[in-house]
């Protein structure tokens, strides 16, 4: 089970930090991504952290903004988001996998597991 924290809205240039809880099995096992849906607009990948702790983010829009971390020992994945912007409004999931290889991570048909999703309102 997967659960979301830690949205809401800021003002434009402001910070969030995500949490997604897991529980039902241990983070190195599991690969766990971030991914958000704004609307009107398909859901994609944010960023993801593998079994192996290796990550990697999406394109250059989050890329230096937002930072993917894990506590293992709390079995909880965290999105840390700076400097967010009117175009990082969305509802974000987390979601996690085992088993995941770099290529498939950024993928959410390789993902089973899902989270309920968090709302992140960025007004300018």
């Amino acid at each position: 089970q997967l659960v979301e924290s830690g949205g809401g809205a800021v003002q434009a240039g402001g910070s969030l930090r995500l949490s997604c809880s897991v529980s039902g099995g241990a983070l190195r096992s599991l690969g766990v991504g971030w991914f958000r849906q704004a609307p009107g607009k398909e859901r994609e990948f944010v960023a993801t952290i593998r079994q192996s702790g290796s990550i990697s983010y999406s394109k250059d829009s989050v890329k230096g903004r937002f930072t993917i971390s894990r506590d293992t020992a709390k079995n909880t994945v965290y999105l840390q988001m700076n400097n967010l912007n009117a175009e990082d409004t969305a509802v974000y999931y987390c979601a996690a996998a085992y088993g995941l290889i770099q290529s498939a991570s950024l993928r959410e048909t390789s993902y089973g597991y899902w989270g309920q999703g968090t709302q992140v309102t960025v007004s300018t």
